[in-house]
């Protein structure tokens, strides 16, 4: 992913290639996937909606929703497809990175093993800098630090010692 933007368009381009979705629904189900401290605004939903449209990845209709009026609902074009199936067998240093391995895990179906083997190994690495960082802040504490700074530490330390964890294990399966 060369930026957030493209990190985006992953993400609804795989939401929409599950089927058509409206404008709140798709916001409703990135809040889903990514939680909800991590939020997309509307103001940030709609421009990117509103660019892709325009690239022709996606197109929308008009749907009737009973009384009320009706909704504007986005499906993925052909475009769409092989721009959503290219960005998730791109790899680049940005795929392990926190926000972007998130949404790259989350669309992984669709990445050749060879590739999702490579992003495992790449956040697995980064982690480990990660582990390693925090252990070293933590030894050289110097007295009378913070204690919930110091906490914080421990609790990233051990955060990250989880995710190691976990990712040597899917990288053995993804080998097998």
């Amino acid at each position: 992913m060369r930026s957030r933007a493209d990190s985006l368009e992953l993400a609804l381009l795989g939401l929409l290639s599950q089927g058509p979705l409206h404008g709140y629904e798709l916001r409703k189900r990135m809040s889903a996937i990514f939680g909800p401290f991590r939020a997309l605004s509307f103001s940030v939903l709609y421009p990117q909606l509103r660019r892709m449209l325009e690239a022709g990845l996606i197109q929308e209709c008009d749907v009737e929703h009973g009384s009320r009026r009706s909704r504007i609902v986005y499906s993925i074009t052909e475009s769409g497809t092989e721009r959503f199936l290219d960005l998730a067998e791109s790899v680049n240093a940005e795929a392990w990175e926190d926000d972007a391995f998130e949404i790259r895990f989350a669309f992984f179906s669709p990445t050749s093993s060879k590739n999702r083997i490579r992003i495992l190994e790449g956040r697995h690495r980064r982690l480990q800098e990660k582990a390693e960082m925090l252990r070293g802040e933590l030894e050289r504490s110097p007295a009378g630090i913070d204690k919930y700074l110091e906490e914080w530490r421990r609790h990233s330390l051990e955060s990250a010692m989880r995710e190691i964890a976990w990712l040597e294990d899917m990288i053995k399966t993804e080998r097998k």
